[in-house]
């Protein structure tokens, strides 16, 4: 296994690309809990270049019912990103001062679970809530500020590098 670069501009291009539409080769989750986490996956996927096939614990999609939790759902991808020692993208999770355009932030609108996970697709010299923008689906934004969501908590996930073969 060999560590390879994330390319941020593939996935802001991705994001930006698809933000307010779908992309036919998946599936569209907006009436099975939201879309968020599957948007997100495809624009990691688009700088990543590499699935993780591991069943259960990997991160993959290859149709609607053949997919890791990882794919679509907020807590399993952060659970896969954070941990990750196998193929595909790996984060670290990290405060405001480091994210990239690439980087995904998760939102906890209650403060207990996180619910949410846009695509940060532009950031300010100095990185701050209303200079970071996200590109996201379920409620489909593109280069909405951070600032004007109504959260509780924010997490943010840096990705750090690729595993590769």
């Amino acid at each position: 296994m060999k560590k390879t670069n994330y390319d941020r501009e593939k996935a802001v291009s991705y994001a930006h690309q698809w933000a307010y539409g779908r992309n036919p080769r998946y599936y569209n989750f907006d009436l099975l809990g939201g879309d968020c986490t599957n948007f997100a996956s495809q624009a990691l996927y688009a700088g990543a270049g590499v699935m993780n096939p591991k069943p259960t614990f990997g991160w993959y999609y290859y149709n609607l019912n053949n997919r890791a939790p990882a794919w679509t759902g907020v807590v399993f991808l952060y659970n896969f990103l954070v941990r990750n020692e196998g193929l595909g993208p790996v984060a670290i999770e990290t405060d405001v001062s480091q994210v990239e355009p690439g980087d995904i932030v998760q939102i906890s609108f209650d403060g207990i679970t996180f619910r949410h996970s846009p695509v940060i697709v532009s950031v300010g010299a100095d990185p701050a809530l209303e200079n970071i923008l996200v590109a996201a689906h379920t409620f489909d934004a593109d280069n909405r500020p951070l600032n004007t969501y109504e959260y509780v908590r924010l997490r943010y996930l840096h990705i750090t590098h690729v595993n590769t073969w």
